[in-house]
């Protein structure tokens, strides 16, 4: 399946299906389920990011296994809006991961997002630097999931779009 924008996404993944986001780091990988209303991101877990292929496959189990018709990838897009090494390994990882998995990706501009997540596990979670470790990945990717939901909340789709 190709890369949908967010309009089309919901029409993409099919009925009750949940959407996976990712926040795909050099060194592990976030992840945060929807609810099948796509409503509301829950973190998920971690995975590790060891051989592409290892990875793949523990996606592949995850997508079959709780349902899941399409991913959300935060994209690092840095400060000014341009691309840089970070977008395009994220391209590629996402590129790659469509020749293994058929499914629908879309992808979020993610900017800020561990920043703030680790702000509000200090502040409000009072979390220990070591907790944060533990949970940091798995909570980015639902502050990623949960913004691309809030998104696709707004927008009208795509067929009463053209009855305006």
């Amino acid at each position: 399946m190709a890369v949908e924008d967010l309009r089309g996404m919901k029409a993409a993944i099919g009925p009750e299906r949940r959407l996976l986001g990712l926040d795909v780091g050099s060194k592990t990988i976030g992840l945060a389920l929807s609810d099948l209303g796509l409503r509301v991101a829950t973190p998920y877990r971690t995975l590790s990011r060891d051989k592409f292929e290892k990875v793949a496959e523990e996606l592949r189990r995850i997508v079959a296994g709780e349902g899941v018709g399409g991913l959300i990838i935060g994209l690092p897009v840095e400060m000014d809006g341009g691309e840089g090494r970070r977008c395009q390994s994220t391209r590629r990882f996402a590129a790659n991961l469509l020749d293994r998995i058929d499914i629908a990706i879309a992808f979020w501009d993610e900017r800020l997002s561990t920043a703030a997540v680790e702000r509000m596990l200090i502040k409000e979670a009072d979390m220990t630097r070591k907790r944060r470790a533990q949970v940091i990945d798995k909570a980015a990717a639902a502050y990623i999931l949960q913004g691309a939901l809030d998104a696709m909340g707004r927008l009208k789709a795509p067929d009463a779009m053209d009855n305006s």
